[in-house]
């Protein structure tokens, strides 16, 4: 991978020294945190990937739903994915990036739900599809009441509405 080089304008903005994939681009959190990221780490994220396209990113580009820490998860996995998501990898780069998500995936349940609306706000991919999975594997097989106790959600149906449901769906309560 080509090493990234930038310096700073006399406005203190981050300007690419070398070609165009070198580029640095400022994204700011919802708290006011700056990061720097290359253009190539960027358009990993559809969302950016249009600012960036649309001339919107040059004065840094504000994400008003995404805090700094679920912010730096989000760069860290893209860095990562950036190198290795192509078609030139080799099998053991992809095994290590395996290796790697598995690990980087291993949050918290409040962590993972915040990955999620990142992932989905932002339009990355790959970590929307692995925090769903995760998601998923973690209700997988659980009936109803675990459901609702992990996720903190009330049961609002009364007594009758809920036998009516359990009635004209079974399978779904079969666990």
């Amino acid at each position: 991978m080509a090493s990234t080089a930038a310096g700073a304008s006399s406005s203190g903005e981050v300007v690419a020294v070398g070609d165009e994939s070198n580029k640095m681009f400022t994204l700011i959190s919802s708290d006011g945190e700056s990061f720097e990221i290359t253009e190539e780490v960027g358009k990993m994220s559809q969302t950016i990937k249009h600012m960036i396209e649309d001339g919107c990113a040059d004065n840094g580009i504000p994400l008003p739903n995404v805090p700094a820490k679920t912010l730096s998860k989000v760069i860290e996995y893209c860095n990562k994915h950036v190198v290795v998501d192509d078609n030139n990898a080799s099998a053991s780069e992809k095994e290590d990036l395996k290796s790697f998500d598995a690990k980087f995936i291993a949050v918290d349940q409040a962590t993972l739900f915040d990955l999620i609306l990142a992932a989905n706000y932002l339009d990355v991919k790959g970590l929307l599809d692995l925090s769903c999975q995760t998601a998923a594997d973690m209700v997988k097989g659980q009936p109803v009441e675990g459901i609702r106790k992990m996720f903190n959600l009330e049961n609002d149906f009364t007594p009758e509405e809920e036998a009516e449901i359990r009635r004209e769906n079974p399978w779904a309560f079969d666990l």
